[in-house]
């Protein structure tokens, strides 16, 4: 393995490229500006290997995983991806051809999304695998999006589809007895690598009133809706959206929509939106190409801070309301 210096040269200063302030990776801190009435948003999240990835998932995977968590809390705030620094502790299982995989996958998300590596730390550990990222944007100053803003009688929305990530590690696993090749394929890529809606979190600003992004499982994170905004919301399983594949694995096992309902890893985005903005969403979600799908509605009351769920009318316990940390 190369040294600390060497490694860096070899590894991670190509990714700084074109980014001015990273000064090319030679100095110990970075450089960065904010425009005139705009303001900082900045994130972290630490990944380590066992807990939020599988030891032998692909590294193009992990560093697509590493980024798009962050870049997905940033379009939780409407804000838009300027740059990241990366933290990267190596134990005993990383050699030269996995840090060639895991920069390639920073390299490929990076140009994606337009941001460019700005400095980092590079550290030896006896294990696990730990990997942090702290992810930089920028706003329109004022214009945050947040999880307090929300207001009875909104309509409650969601991104993309539900349950995918939650149902593609119960794939990997080897849990989901009978589903085709196909379907198992696609949702183990789901939780692998997430899809961050930059582009529609961004067009929510002045359209959403609350917003969140699904990491820990949607009742769990849209509980936080409500408690930030002090409401309640009442949410329809027959709405919650599902890929080809989720539908499979329930239809062989109808038991799975508490993992629909509780898992985490979708990174996909919850939000409410006044019920006389939801054409104005329509546009929105046709702009930037991703399906937003109305899942139920706000409520105050008794309900306040909390998910109630229902199934054709009838209320749904939810066994485990979310991923917790501690």
């Amino acid at each position: 393995m190369l040294g600390e210096f060497d490694l860096i040269a070899r590894y991670f200063a190509p990714l700084a490229s074109g980014a001015e302030g990273a000064l090319g990776l030679t100095d110990d801190a970075a450089l960065f500006s904010v425009q005139a009435g705009r303001e900082g948003v900045v994130t972290m999240d630490t990944l380590v290997s066992g807990v939020h990835f599988l030891a032998n998932n692909a590294p193009e995977d992990i560093a697509a995983k590493l980024l798009g968590v962050n870049l997905s809390d940033l379009a939780a705030m409407g804000a838009l991806p300027q740059g990241y620094t990366l933290s990267i502790a190596i134990d005993s299982t990383i050699d030269e051809s996995w840090l060639e995989g895991f920069t390639l996958g920073l390299e490929v998300v990076g140009r994606e999304y337009g941001i460019a590596l700005l400095g980092g730390d590079t550290v030896r550990t006896p294990g696990p695998l730990t990997l942090t990222a702290t992810a930089f944007g920028t706003i329109e100053t004022g214009r945050a999006l947040r999880r307090k803003g929300g207001s009875a009688g909104d309509i409650v929305c969601v991104s993309g589809t539900i349950g995918d990530a939650a149902l593609g590690l119960l794939a990997i696993q080897g849990g989901l007895q009978g589903i085709s090749d196909k379907a198992a394929q696609y949702l183990a890529q789901r939780y692998s690598r997430p899809t961050p809606r930059v582009a529609l979190g961004s067009r929510l600003v002045g359209v959403a009133s609350a917003v969140v992004d699904i990491s820990d499982g949607l009742v769990g994170d849209l509980g936080h809706i409500c408690e930030c905004s002090d409401i309640g919301m009442e949410i329809n399983v027959e709405s919650i959206p599902l890929s080809d594949g989720a539908k499979e694995a329930l239809d062989l096992n109808p038991t799975l929509v508490q993992s629909v309902l509780s898992g985490g890893d979708d990174y996909e985005l919850a939000f409410t939106v006044p019920e006389n903005l939801m054409d104005l969403l329509k546009e929105v979600s046709k702009k930037a190409g991703v399906m937003v799908t109305d899942i139920g509605r706000t409520v105050e009351g008794a309900g306040s801070g909390r998910v109630s769920v229902f199934d054709d009318g009838k209320p749904v316990d939810v066994a485990i309301a979310g991923y917790r940390h501690f």
